[in-house]
């Protein structure tokens, strides 16, 4: 009664509320979480004592100054920071007032980012708040209100020999450990790297954090070298490092994915009856580390039974300010984190572990094989092998949602496009694992369909999608071109059918993509209101997400089809800073060539033939293809679209200079690929190297859809004179030899000619030319041969030589050393040449109008404007001059 008497009369004043958003939310999610089921918390003394284990390899501890003052296009990371926290920037001005330091200005700057700095900060609250609820346990109500100072005196006066300060440090340490493994840090501390010295700085900065790192020595023994590993922890003593433990190794141990055997060589140094594991891009909150003894309880208060091995935690994603693209990711992962987890894990009981701030039973895993798989390629998601490890040792994995930790996500297209090709490959070789064949034989019918939707499905279902996209088409094609369609048409009109039109229609309706939002709708209004959960969605649609999500398609169904196919799963490093800097039309082009702009090319030349050759009025047409051409047209322009100064004029320039020196430089050993075309091409090729039989034989065949093209194009040339025959087909493949041929000829003079006989060699190409135009003239006056015969020759040939050289690459490893693969790099140079020329033709028209330019400052770099947040016009190029 006294509550609800209290929540009925207290009012609010405005002056209490606090201005940052961060705040309000922390503080309403925290009074929120503590009427939700929470087991009671024991006394310090008879907690479960945990361990926290976080792998690093090479990524930043904190911002450097040059870091922070970079302005490459005009925005550094400290002004971007700025204009993103503002009022966190004042307060900290305001706090340490003119004694502001460069090493203070680090410090705020590496909290704010996702560095090892804001994670070994937020975990040791873990330790704060456990020496603060140590002390609450010791002391009775009187001596709390005289403060630790006068209760450490009472007890030195009954001569206590340790006093109250060093006691509580004592069961603090006793009841938590957390150690970081950091896998180089003795390469990096013998090579003078900057990256040691901070580690060594954050082990000064909190006394108790350890560091576990592999040592490599070299010894001599019986006149030979020979190598020893050991494992060593270390920790800082008097600004130094100073070693704990050594453990000698029998080998190497980073022989399978690094992340997980970084991990596992470092759990032999951790205590307690339960480990957290912290990924390098977490942080965490001091009043959330006030629940941790309750949390762990979790693994007592059940029966024998259903005692989980794995605690699910939930996860806040801190980067949604920074950039409409980070806004994105973190609606999908506050989604997947909150009803999606809470869902599979009752009543589907299929949640497994997904590199969340998961806490494992420590003593179930190491004695069941430890809560990492390592094998190299195949456990590259090595996280949620430890959720399957679980539940087939019959162990029970849950979620709670009344304590979170913070998670840091991707900002920039890039870094994303790379972070979700590694999971798909880590989902294609989750479908050809033990695990998932494992499971799928145990689990009974509805629990399998559970785990198949919840796993490898999802990207399975996306790879369907849009393969779904290319039988339609080419069925559309075929119909469009064998003259069924125009008669099927004809027969519906004669007898009034209508039934097409509508079903067209309504999956029509369905094409738009706004029932798949309904979940994120749905779990944001549970958290902030229905009122601010549409807002955030109609503001998701002005700032284009459907662009990026349909982008997220084509990255998904790309890569892992191509690992399903051929193998070939990789580790892919994102990097984690703020994506301010501009990236070059070069390296998006190396990132999305096959991916998507391939693909985005062929469905273009798809709707052009079906525009070009259908019998159907504008309104079916539209019905049928719009939804193809917005995935066609985010393919082909979303990288740009979402790139730092992508329309700005000074940038066009350079990234044009750039991308010739490109492909104009010669590949080679030593070669890497962001420098030259040749050694990307090579190393984008990589994978079929290995392939099997069976898969060359699937690839070939998928190969051929480019030569229905061809076939039915050459029937509708005015050339033909409607002839049906055969011969006519064949007369076509004469062309392209004869193209071939001519390459040939061109490579083989260039290469002997070109150097010493430069007046034949030109002399031969002048030929070669006249040849040509010569042919052309000739089926012009005598064949009738049309400008619509020339674009509908383009339309059909410039697919056939693409098939004809995916059909090579396929088969490279068997002819590489023969005569005809010069000509074939040549002509795969001249497609990728000429497929970047066209790409470019269309953003360089856009950057000649500035208003371009400042719409995507505003919408797409700039979430701050719908917090009433100053403009980022810094962020594109020249913005700020116009």
């Amino acid at each position: 009664v006294k509550r609800l008497y209290l929540l009925l009369n207290t009012k609010e004043k405005a002056a209490e509320v606090p201005s940052n958003s961060e705040a309000r939310r922390r503080i309403s999610f925290f009074a929120t979480s503590l009427f939700m089921d929470m087991p009671a918390a024991p006394k310090v003394r008879s907690m479960l004592s945990f361990s926290i284990v976080t792998p690093y390899f090479m990524e930043e501890v904190k911002f450097s100054d040059e870091e922070l003052h970079s302005d490459q296009d005009e925005a550094s990371i400290l002004s971007y920071m700025q204009k993103i926290y503002p009022d966190e920037w004042t307060n900290f001005l305001e706090r340490l007032g003119t004694n502001v330091k460069s090493e203070d200005i680090r410090y705020w700057a590496s909290f704010r980012g996702q560095t090892l700095s804001r994670t070994v900060r937020g975990m040791m609250y873990y330790r704060k708040a456990l020496r603060l609820q140590a002390f609450l346990d010791r002391t009775n109500d009187q001596e709390l209100y005289k403060g630790p100072v006068g209760t450490e005196r009472e007890q030195n006066k009954r001569n206590i020999h340790q006093s109250l300060s060093t006691e509580l440090d004592a069961l603090a340490d006793m009841k938590f450990s957390y150690v970081i493994s950091c896998q180089k840090f003795g390469e990096q501390k013998s090579n003078g790297d900057a990256h040691a010295q901070d580690i060594i700085d954050l082990m000064a900065r909190y006394p108790a954090l350890r560091v576990a790192y592999i040592e490599e020595k070299e010894i001599i023994v019986d006149n030979m070298p020979h190598k020893v590993y050991s494992s060593v922890l270390i920790k800082a003593e008097n600004n130094l490092d100073q070693e704990i433990y050594r453990i000698k190794l029998p080998g190497p141990p980073i022989i399978g994915e690094g992340k997980p055997e970084n991990q596992n060589h470092a759990i032999i140094f951790t205590r307690g009856e339960a480990l957290q594991t912290i990924d390098m891009n977490q942080d965490n909150y001091l009043e959330e580390a006030y629940k941790m003894r309750n949390v762990l309880q979790e693994f007592v208060r059940h029966p024998r039974d259903q005692t989980p091995t794995i605690l699910g935690l939930r996860e806040h994603i801190f980067t949604g300010s920074v950039s409409s693209l980070a806004g994105f990711m973190s609606y999908q992962e506050t989604s997947f984190v909150t009803i999606g987890q809470r869902f599979l894990a009752d009543p589907l009981r299929v949640r497994f572990h997904y590199g969340h701030p998961d806490i494992f039973d420590r003593m179930f895993h190491l004695t069941r094989g430890g809560i990492s798989k390592a094998s190299k390629t195949i456990n590259l998601s090595e996280d949620v092998f430890a959720g399957y490890n679980s539940i087939l040792r019959r162990g029970h994995i849950t979620y709670n949602e009344y304590i979170q930790v913070g998670k840091g996500r991707d900002v920039g297209l890039n870094q994303i496009s790379k972070f979700e090709a590694k999971v798909a490959n880590g989902n294609s070789e989750q479908t050809l694992s033990r695990d998932i064949y494992r499971l799928a034989r145990r689990f009974d019918f509805f629990r399998m369909l559970s785990c198949y939707f919840t796993t490898v499905g999802f990207y399975f279902n996306s790879l369907i999608s849009v393969v779904g996209v290319y039988v339609f088409l080419y069925g559309q094609l075929y119909l469009v071109l064998s003259g069924l369609q125009s008669a099927l048409l004809i027969k519906a009109h004669h007898q009034n059918m209508k039934s097409l039109e509508t079903a067209l229609a309504s999956q029509s309706f369905l094409q738009l993509g706004l029932l798949t939002g309904l979940p994120m709708v749905m779990e944001l209004g549970l958290e902030k209101g229905f009122r601010a959960a549409l807002s955030d969605f109609i503001l998701m649609q002005l700032q284009v997400a459907s662009v990026f999500f349909t982008f997220s398609l084509g990255t998904k169904a790309h890569y892992y089809g191509r690992t399903i196919l051929h193998g070939g799963a990789k580790y892919r490093p994102t990097g984690r800073k703020f994506v301010v800097f501009h990236a070059s039309f070069t390296e998006n082009y190396q990132l999305y060539s096959r991916s998507h702009f391939v693909k985005a090319f062929e469905l273009i030349f798809l709707l052009i033939i079906y525009h070009l050759f259908r019998k159907s009025d504008g309104k079916f047409h539209v019905m049928v293809t719009y939804s193809t051409w917005f995935m066609a047209m985010t393919w082909l322009f979303a990288p740009f679209l979402f790139n730092p100064a992508g329309f700005a004029w000074h940038k066009i320039v350079d990234d044009w200079s750039d991308w010739n020196r490109w492909m104009m430089n010669q590949g080679g050993i030593g070669v890497q690929p962001e420098k030259s075309w040749e050694s990307w091409w090579n190393a984008e090729n990589a994978h079929l190297r290995y392939s099997v039989l069976s898969s060359r034989i699937i690839e070939v065949l998928l190969c051929l859809r480019f030569f229905v093209y061809q076939y039915g194009l050459v029937y509708h040339l005015k050339i033909s004179h409607d002839n049906k025959n055969f011969l006519v087909y064949l007369l076509s493949w004469v062309v392209i030899i004869s193209i071939v041929g001519l390459v040939k000829l061109v490579n083989c003079a260039s290469r002997q000619l070109s150097s010493k006989h430069q007046l034949i060699f030109r002399f031969i190409k002048l030929l070669t030319f006249l040849a040509v135009v010569t042919s052309f003239i000739l089926l012009s006056c005598l064949c009738k041969l049309s400008i619509m015969d020339l674009i509908v020759c383009c339309l059909a040939f410039i697919p056939t030589g693409w098939g004809l050289l995916l059909i090579v690459q396929v088969l490279r490893p068997k002819i590489e050393y023969y005569a005809i693969w010069e000509p074939i790099q040549v002509i795969a140079h001249a497609y990728d040449y000429g497929m970047g020329t066209l790409l470019f033709f269309p953003i360089a028209v856009l950057a000649w109008m500035p208003i371009i330019s400042a719409i995507q400052t505003r919408v797409l770099f700039n979430r701050a404007f719908s917090r009433q947040l100053q403009i980022q016009p810094f962020i594109i190029g020249k913005t700020k001059r116009r």
